[in-house]
């Protein structure tokens, strides 16, 4: 395959001694240490890197680190839980560069008192690879390997190595694997073992059961990567304990069952199943049962396809006139350790979607809650058109993130109406968004971007976006209102968002204040959304106009142009009485809603958020000090400083689970 992309090969060095067992990995690191000074001292190379955990990879980092030869480690960092950890932190230790996927690799060399100006946090670049490859004739790539017969996800491919550290338990399971894929009775494509010790005896026990001649089984030693990349794609399962299965797999989001201890170490994404004490035929054979044919959202935890040009970027960076000594970090680096330096650690940002009834925006925003760059677009009226715009947006802004040096997490969106949030569905939207039922939105952007994405009720992303960013930061108990074209809100709870038994919880717009009420877009009458939402108060501005007793001195609505709320609000800023009665009712609505929550939910605070919230907030106030009982009228009722809620509480879904897990 080196041969095949054209490398020019300076010299071939044959040093794996035969016997797959201790002895022979011992003999073959030796044996390499013994022909690559010659080698070295011919290339004089000025970086030599060096990539992963094998055993045949530490003699040559042993032995450029010996030569004064500064060295790039690819990987490090990461934790599977076999005899490769410790060969790669001795890597680790050789390097004086470091090139990691994952953000706890990452922080594990800044552990180990490696110089945190060092590493990289690149991702895998297998990923750049995985992310691009768009084979659309797959087909013929399954039929070659699997047969003429063989469909799309109803296949199976088990790769399995021996534990050196266990090899005798693991050829017992490897045995068991065998036997539960026989009994499962699926088409399998099954990779023979690497060479380390304990191989043999693997491949011996394929032998005895007959793999190589079974019907269901192609025992294979070697898939090209490209044709590789596409059947674990359209897998439907992969079996193991390859660290491609936990990686590189999570990419297209197939199942995975990962057996035994061999990378029980290592990040994983929601796609893969542990069976850790795979010492039964039905365990095993049960996974099987659990995973296959399943769909899981597509990871990034390893990458996001653009590796390669960070690397290449820290490569260029690298002086080589500095000393050659490499610098230990002691004692451990403080809590904080992002860096000025664009090549060393890019801004941790989320993907925010904004669903309105008017506009669709899309949002790059920073771990603090910085809008980095907003993208604007009328919401389409049809779902064909709608679903389009948002993944164009979204790609582009995904696209436009790596320019700005910010490394996307995932992506968060904010939608009126109910929405399922473990399924990512809108179940039922409201009047003001068309064609917007039971609409599944993870699975196209997940695909679509490789990344995970998390739905949720404008409401509820206010209060999220209150409570990690803005004024209910640290309370236990508090209750957004969102005062906009609608009326929505969120509850926190013990810190924890109420999303109800049939995800109904916080519809504080329909709470009945009155039952004799204006009809509301919810079919019912009296509701505070009927009040105090921006279309009550476009409704009440209308009749105003059209018995033309809106328009005061110093006030005029062109022709082209809409009677919206805005203009209710100036006639009444502008002394308008019919314009300030109407103000002062949708404020006395809103007031008793409050009063009602806080009655029902006694929150420490009450944060009123929108584009009408500054106008409603006196009335409101005084309507609690008129009506509400004297326990909970100290209750402070606030107007949010947040500009963009439900874009910050969108992002606000991705930032928390991906960095804290607490969503």
């Amino acid at each position: 395959m080196i041969e095949q992309d054209d490398f020019d090969i300076n010299t071939r060095l044959h040093t794996i001694v035969r016997g797959e067992d201790e002895a022979a990995m011992v003999e073959s690191v030796g044996l390499a240490l013994v022909k690559l000074p010659d080698v070295l001292n011919r290339l004089k190379p000025d970086i030599m890197i060096v990539h992963g955990d094998r055993f045949d990879a530490l003699a040559l980092a042993t032995s450029a680190a010996l030569m004064n030869i500064r060295i790039l480690h690819i990987e490090g960092g990461e934790v599977s839980g076999t005899i490769d950890d410790s060969i790669r932190h001795a890597i680790t230790k050789l390097a004086h560069y470091h090139v990691c996927c994952t953000r706890s690799a990452e922080q594990h060399l800044i552990s180990m008192c490696e110089d945190h100006d060092r590493i990289l946090l690149a991702g895998c670049p297998s990923y750049d690879k995985l992310l691009s490859a768009k084979n659309k004739d797959y087909m013929s790539i399954i039929r070659m390997w699997l047969g003429d017969d063989v469909k799309c996800k109803d296949y199976i491919v088990a790769l399995q190595h021996p534990v050196t550290t266990d090899i005798k338990h693991s050829i017992k399971m490897f045995e068991l694997t065998l036997d539960a894929l026989i009994s499962f009775n699926k088409r399998t494509l099954v990779l023979f073992p690497n060479i380390d010790a304990g191989s043999k005896e693997m491949v011996r026990v394929m032998r005895k059961k007959g793999i190589e001649h079974h019907p269901n089984f192609r025992a294979v030693k070697h898939v090209p990567f490209d044709q590789f990349i596409q059947l674990v794609a359209h897998a439907g399962c992969m079996i193991g304990n390859s660290s491609c299965g936990v990686r590189e797999v999570g990419a297209f989001g197939t199942p995975v069952i990962n057996l035994g201890t061999r990378q029980i170490g290592r990040e994983t994404g929601e796609n893969v199943l542990h069976v850790r004490d795979a010492d039964t035929q039905d365990k095993i054979l049960q996974a099987l049962h659990l995973q296959f044919g399943k769909q899981y959202p597509c990871s990034k935890i390893y990458g996001d396809g653009n590796a390669v040009p960070r690397i290449l970027k820290f490569l260029k960076s690298i002086d080589l006139q500095e000393p050659l000594q490499k610098k230990f970090c002691f004692p451990p680096v403080k809590e904080n350790i992002s860096q000025d330096i664009d090549h060393i650690l890019e801004t941790l940002s989320a993907l925010a979607v904004d669903l309105g009834g008017t506009n669709l925006r899309v949002a790059i925003v920073s771990m603090k809650g910085e809008i980095v760059k907003k993208y604007t677009q009328f919401n389409p009226k049809t779902y064909e058109e709608r679903i389009n715009l948002i993944l164009q947006m979204c790609v582009e802004a995904a696209a436009e993130a790596v320019k700005l040096n910010c490394r996307i997490l995932g992506v968060g969106i904010s939608t009126g109406g109910r929405v399922n949030p473990q399924e990512g569905i809108v179940l039922h939207s409201t009047k003001l968004i068309q064609e917007w039922n039971s609409v599944d939105l993870r699975t196209p952007l997940s695909d679509t971007l490789h990344l995970p994405v998390w739905v949720d009720n404008d409401g509820n992303c206010a209060a999220m976006a209150e409570r990690k960013f803005g004024q209910g930061k640290g309370l236990e108990n508090f209750v957004t209102l969102i005062t906009g074209t609608g009326i929505g809100g969120g509850i926190i709870h013990q810190h924890e968002l109420i999303h109800g038994s049939s995800f109904c919880a916080a519809e504080l717009g329909h709470l009945v204040v009155s039952l004799d009420g204006p009809d509301c877009s919810c079919g019912s009458h009296g509701c505070i959304e009927a009040y105090a939402s921006g279309m009550a108060l476009q409704r009440e501005a209308k009749k105003l106009h059209d018995e033309d007793l809106l328009l005061v001195e110093g006030m005029s609505v062109p022709k082209d142009e809409a009677v919206s709320a805005l203009h209710l609000i100036q006639a009444a800023k502008l002394g308008n009485a019919k314009a300030q009665s109407i103000l002062r009712t949708a404020g006395t609505a809103l007031g008793l809603g409050v009063v009602n929550i806080l009655h029902t939910m006694n929150p420490s605070l009450v944060i009123l958020s929108g584009v009408l919230a500054s106008h409603y907030i006196h009335i409101v106030k005084d309507i609690i000090r008129q009506q509400a009982l004297s326990s909970v009228q100290d209750v402070d009722v606030v107007v949010s400083d947040l500009v963009d809620p439900a874009l910050l509480g969108a992002a606000s879904m991705v930032l928390d689970y991906t960095t804290r897990r607490i969503h």
